[in-house]
């Protein structure tokens, strides 16, 4: 019997970097382009899109981004950033592997009795998982209004009982991730308030019979994605929009 471990790298207690989407990101480096990445791996062309979302939303800095210009026009390649975190995941595996063939040694597995060894873990389903820096925290009776500060810049508020600021010892500066639901979030054509409405331009549109989902890129590799009933809102590809989410709905988590 052999030790053996997958290296996953997690940003704010959520998946980050996990062999799939290192071997998504190696593809894209070579092919610039994330459909003929996904075709490499193999994953759906909308598995690896999401993946390149989220780790873009979880990043300090963005990981992929668009190309223009060239002879085809552009495509998809990765930042200096992502190359280095690249880099980075192949010098941690490495001394990874390292460390599983000498546990091995260490170990007789096959002589030995194991318990039940179980991991508790909690999958998030949200689709919106944003990093975040908290910028002003406002206390009041029950709920605290807390105001993060985006990598795009656009500003975020969150309504969390006062023990959930608590319980996450949140602070001015603090790194946090934003979580909402798609399903949370409207687009509209434009600005009606100002709280929480985010301005960019339709990414990604998907219609099924009674729901259209929708990807807004809000600035610097950031986007904001909604799942709503379709309605006679005329929505287009590359048409700037309106992403408005209710601030009791964003959760925080670090």
């Amino acid at each position: 019997m052999n030790i053996s471990s997958s290296l996953t790298l997690e940003l704010f207690n959520q998946p980050f970097l996990l062999e799939k989407r290192i071997e998504l990101l190696m593809a894209i480096g070579k092919t610039g382009s994330i459909s003929k990445a996904a075709k490499e791996v193999p994953m759906s062309y909308k598995t690896a899109w999401e993946a390149v979302e989220s780790m873009n939303n979880l990043a300090h800095k963005p990981v992929v981004t668009k190309a223009t210009g060239g002879a085809g026009g552009g495509g998809t390649v990765l930042t200096e950033y992502g190359k280095n975190l690249l880099e980075s995941y192949r010098e941690l595996q490495f001394e990874h592997q390292k460390f599983l063939n000498r546990l091995g040694e260490l170990t007789n597995i096959d002589t030995g009795t194991l318990a039940d060894i179980g991991r508790l873990g909690v999958q998030i389903s949200a689709r919106n998982q944003i990093k975040g820096v908290v910028k002003s925290i406002n206390r009041k009776r029950v709920n605290s209004e807390v105001l993060l500060e985006l990598k795009s810049g656009n500003e975020l508020l969150s309504i969390i009982t006062n023990s959930a600021v608590e319980s996450l010892n949140l602070k001015e500066g603090s790194e946090v991730v934003a979580i909402f639901k798609s399903t949370s979030v409207e687009i509209i054509t434009q600005r009606q308030t100002e709280q929480n409405a985010f301005k960019g331009v339709i990414k990604h549109l998907e219609k099924g019979e009674s729901e259209v989902e929708v990807v807004l890129d809000i600035g610097e590799e950031e986007s904001v994605v909604s799942v709503m009933p379709i309605k006679s809102l005329s929505l287009n590809l590359g048409k700037d929009a309106v992403a408005v989410v209710n601030a009791k709905d964003v959760m925080i988590g670090r």
